[in-house]
């Protein structure tokens, strides 16, 4: 139950203001559909920790050294130029419907590669050395942290400007990319 407990909170309190939450918002502005998006992120997140927590279970000192800082901060210049371009359904004007779930999936599970919250549930299934209950509670922290998020994206949107909101998010990775690389 400790493992459980410990796992919800750090990761809870790890995705406030992370790159993945700015993620849950635009893309509930986007779509302006809650329930497919909660449900891409709630599977991206389960791949994601699971991946994760097998990782901290057998391979705990895998993931040490100076080269996981260069990925980690290549990754997140890399998400910076992402967030400038708008994804080829919104310029296609696809149909909101089933593209929701399968894109917040992508998006959200690719966000989380090398996120603090996937180094944090590596670390934790390392600490505890229990999978199940590290992987569900670093899942119920993400969710606390990100569907009311959701809910906020979906009634704001169409007041919110998405434009702005990429250049803020395209920023916030440049600095966040930047000082990765510099430790």
């Amino acid at each position: 139950m400790e493992a459980f407990l410990v796992s919800t909170a750090i990761v809870g309190l790890a995705e406030i203001g992370d790159k993945t939450q700015i993620l849950s918002l635009i893309l509930a502005a986007r779509f302006q559909r809650p329930l497919p998006v909660i449900c891409g992120i709630l599977c991206a997140t389960v791949a994601n920790h699971a991946l994760a927590g097998l990782a901290g279970t057998f391979f705990a000192g895998l993931f040490t050294g100076p080269w996981m800082r260069w990925i980690l901060g290549l990754s997140f210049l890399s998400v910076a130029i992402w967030a400038l371009f708008p994804d080829r359904f919104e310029a296609a004007g696809t149909t909101r419907g089933a593209g929701a779930f399968t894109t917040t999936l992508v998006a959200f599970f690719v966000a989380e590669i090398g996120d603090k919250t996937q180094i944090a549930t590596i670390g934790l299934a390392a600490r505890f050395a229990q999978f199940y209950p590290v992987v569900i509670g670093t899942t119920c922290g993400m969710m606390l942290a990100n569907v009311p998020v959701v809910f906020l994206g979906d009634r704001a949107a169409g007041r919110l400007p998405i434009r702005a909101i990429r250049l803020v998010a395209a920023l916030a990775f440049v600095v966040l990319g930047f000082l990765t690389l510099l430790g």
